[in-house]
C-alpha cells in the first residue's frame, strides 16, 4: 500500500502539494482496499501441512476459494497459498461478509502478515482485501 510521509509535503504559498507514491498517507485510487485482520483456521488438518508451511512465507499472497457447499460451513472460504495448496480456512466467525462479497463477484485477497508456530498446528495471521478493479 503506498502512502506519504508527512515530510513529502511541500508547502509553498499557502497552498500543499503532497508528493505520490511514499509512505505514510494513503494515495489516492489505492487498488488493495484492507478490509479485515485475521487467521488461518483449520491450519493443523492440511494434508502435507509441514512441506506447505516450509515454502508459505510472510508478504506471500493467498487465494480464497469459496465453497458454498461445504456440508459444515455455507459461508466457507478455502484459503490458498501461490501454489493454489490448501492452507485452511477463513474462521466461521469471520466469514459471512466475505463470502456475500465473493457471491457478489467481489475479488478478495489475502497477504500474510505473521506465521506462529504453536504445537501441531501453526497460526498465520492474514489481511483481508478488496481488489477494487
Amino acid at each position: 500500500m503506498g502512502c506519504v510521509n508527512l515530510s513529502d509535503i511541500i508547502k509553498t504559498d499557502n497552498k500543499v502539494i503532497i508528493q505520490v507514491g511514499s509512505k505514510g498517507l494513503p494515495n489516492p485510487f489505492e487498488r488493495d482496499i484492507y478490509l479485515f485482520t485475521t487467521h488461518i483456521a483449520g491450519t493443523g488438518y492440511v494434508e502435507n501441512k509441514e512441506e506447505i508451511i516450509e515454502n508459505t512465507n510472510i508478504e506471500d499472497e493467498v487465494t480464497f476459494i469459496r465453497e458454498s457447499n461445504n456440508i459444515y460451513d455455507k459461508y466457507a472460504i478455502c484459503v490458498k497459498n501461490k501454489k493454489l495448496e490448501k492452507l485452511g480456512y477463513i474462521p466461521k466467525k469471520d466469514n459471512i461478509v466475505f463470502a456475500r462479497l465473493m457471491d457478489a463477484g467481489k475479488l478478495l485477497i489475502g497477504k500474510i502478515v505473521e506465521i506462529e508456530e504453536l504445537g501441531y498446528w501453526n497460526k498465520i495471521k492474514i489481511n483481508i482485501y478488496l481488489k477494487d478493479l
